[in-house]
């Protein structure tokens, strides 16, 4: 870590429970910074802590944020809210959705009908914002990323990458596999909040007709790129 920051571990491995350890772990570390904190960064198992070196140091910092984990286990105890997303899954939304379905050996409905039918937790934000790893996906649709990633993948294209599902919150290079599209916008920086899901929340996604894709500001004009050919 720099010289500014402070990195927490809460866990080895992925779990809701570890998720909501780190989940807690933000609050109670924003609270006791206040104004020297310059950014939280949660991940599946870990809270990366930056803090203005200019107004504060590293051992105060420290001290801190030890003081502040006392109460982490009540505050663990608390839930995330529940978000609805909306989904239009179709070949022309989500070029990946018949590959995903082949490889399981079900159909696209029943691919949508165990995409929608599971609730997913938001484990960590990242790698661009608004980017919302969530899980567990069914391992029945569990499917590798691709060999080789797309150059361009649309805003709003949600995709699954073995056990893990998300909504692109930007047009952006990508190598998980597309089964829809969702019209809302996951990362606005001209929003409060700016973006609709936070660490330790729960997502849960709702099938739409391409007609109510449309009239909720949804957008097939950008369509994505195939995978580069392999070099």
């Amino acid at each position: 870590m720099g010289e500014n920051a402070i990195m927490l571990y809460l866990g080895e491995q992925t779990s809701p429970e570890v998720s909501a350890l780190v989940q807690a772990a933000a609050a109670a570390v924003e609270s006791a910074l206040g104004n020297d904190l310059v950014d939280l960064v949660p991940s599946y198992a870990s809270l990366l802590i930056v803090y203005d070196a200019l107004a504060t140091d590293h051992l105060s910092v420290a001290h801190r944020v030890r003081g502040s984990l006392d109460t982490l286990g009540e505050m663990s105890t608390r839930e995330g809210r529940t978000v609805v997303l909306p989904v239009y899954y179709a070949p022309e939304a989500g070029a990946d959705l018949e590959a995903v379905a082949a490889r399981a050996g079900l159909d696209t409905e029943e691919v949508i009908a165990l995409h929608t039918g599971a609730e997913y937790r938001v484990y960590a934000i990242g790698f661009a914002p608004g980017f919302a790893y969530l899980g567990e996906v069914d391992e029945r649709i569990a499917t590798p990323r691709l060999a080789t990633p797309r150059q361009k993948v649309p805003r709003g294209a949600v995709a699954i990458a073995d056990r893990q599902t998300a909504v692109y919150p930007a047009t952006s290079p990508g190598g998980w596999n597309l089964i829809g599209r969702c019209p809302v916008r996951m990362f606005d920086p001209d929003a409060d909040p700016s973006m609709p899901v936070s660490v330790g929340d729960r997502v849960r996604f709702e099938q739409i007709s391409r007609d109510r894709f449309f009239e909720l500001g949804g957008d097939l004009a950008c369509a994505c790129e195939s995978p580069s050919p392999a070099s």
